[in-house]
């Protein structure tokens, strides 16, 4: 599964945490796109390269994480078939991807303990929509 990933300098030390929790998986293929350090940068510019990365299909799945987790998920949606949603634990994350096919998971780094934001992580990723009655919901939203 190829995976676009990206932070502002609030999320980026989560995001290398995930980037090396993963790192052991061979079926997980990570494209970081960004920031690659803690100072200050604008939340807009990793959403929209990963929101790009999956609107295109050139990965399959995203992460984003910044403080609150908010801005990335807002600039994400702009994109056209990307359904990015803001968790902070699994049953959300796993809702998300259930009943929303949500394609980007949204973390709160400021929120979040590295652990529950992998454990939320980790449930978006093995879940799998339900389709059925939720298809008819998330085609409105196109």
């Amino acid at each position: 599964m190829r995976i676009a990933i990206g932070s502002d300098h609030a999320g980026f030390a989560l995001k290398e945490y995930l980037k090396e929790s993963l790192s052991a998986d061979t079926t997980v293929e990570l494209a970081d796109f960004g920031t690659f350090s803690e100072a200050s940068v604008d939340y807009p510019d990793f959403a929209h390269l990963v929101a790009q990365a999956v609107e295109t299909g050139r990965d399959e799945m995203g992460i984003l994480v910044c403080g609150s987790g908010i801005g990335v998920s807002i600039a994400a949606n702009k994109h056209h078939g990307v359904r990015a949603a803001l968790c902070w634990n699994p049953e959300i994350a796993s809702l998300a991807r259930k009943h929303n096919n949500a394609n980007i998971i949204c973390l709160p780094a400021r929120f979040i303990s590295s652990k529950d934001a992998l454990d939320a992580l980790r449930a978006f990723l093995i879940t799998s929509f339900e389709g059925g009655r939720h298809q008819g919901r998330v085609d409105k939203i196109e």
